[in-house]
């Protein structure tokens, strides 16, 4: 049974060799997973909408200081806030 997942987090992807699901600089939802993390692996939904696992060397882990589903002002994506001011590193 999976666990219910009450705090999502999140990571952002940096590297995406063979891996046709997954964008460099895309932000995706990683799911609770204790034994993907002790082999070095996360278990992240993809562009399929699936979660797989993906090396965790992939990606660094991120805190969203909005909402997912939160509408932003355009202003928000200045590129200054987007590479500082929208999330800062878990």
């Amino acid at each position: 049974m999976k666990k219910r997942n009450d705090n999502p987090r999140y990571a952002l992807c940096l590297e995406n060799k063979d891996c046709e699901d997954l964008e460099k600089r895309k932000v995706y939802q990683v799911l609770p997973d204790d034994d993907a993390k002790q082999e070095g692996y996360l278990r992240v939904i993809d562009e399929s909408g699936e979660d797989y696992l993906y090396p965790e060397s992939y990606f660094i882990l991120i805190q969203l200081l909005f909402a997912p589903n939160q509408t932003l002002h355009p202003s928000a994506f200045s590129l200054p806030c987007f590479l500082f001011g929208c999330f800062k590193r878990a």
